[in-house]
């Protein structure tokens, strides 16, 4: 995982609302589209740079392409920013 590809990832705001959808489970990007007003080439375009930076996956099933967020990437994520705030029980014992 490059943090720099993720953080570019997570400064687009329809980025981060295709993730909030994607926390309630897989959905095809027909379905991550119909929660926009926007192309399905734009979409497709989000979504690739969503799984560039593996925040989120994708499985092909027939005829649809299903995506899921990425969850231990986020942890990751998420223990690297709680790290840098400092203030973890691993610091005390320090």
């Amino acid at each position: 995982m490059s943090f720099a590809e993720t953080f570019k990832a997570l400064s687009d705001p329809v980025r981060r609302e295709i993730l909030q959808l994607l926390k309630n489970g897989r959905m095809s990007a027909g379905e991550i589209g119909s929660h926009f007003d926007m192309t399905g080439a734009t979409i497709s375009y989000h979504l690739s740079v969503l799984k560039k930076a593996d925040l989120v996956t994708e499985t092909k099933m027939k005829n649809f392409v299903y995506y899921e967020l990425n969850a231990s990437v986020v942890e990751e994520i998420m223990l690297w920013l709680s790290e840098l705030k400092g203030g973890t029980d691993h610091d005390e014992k320090v």
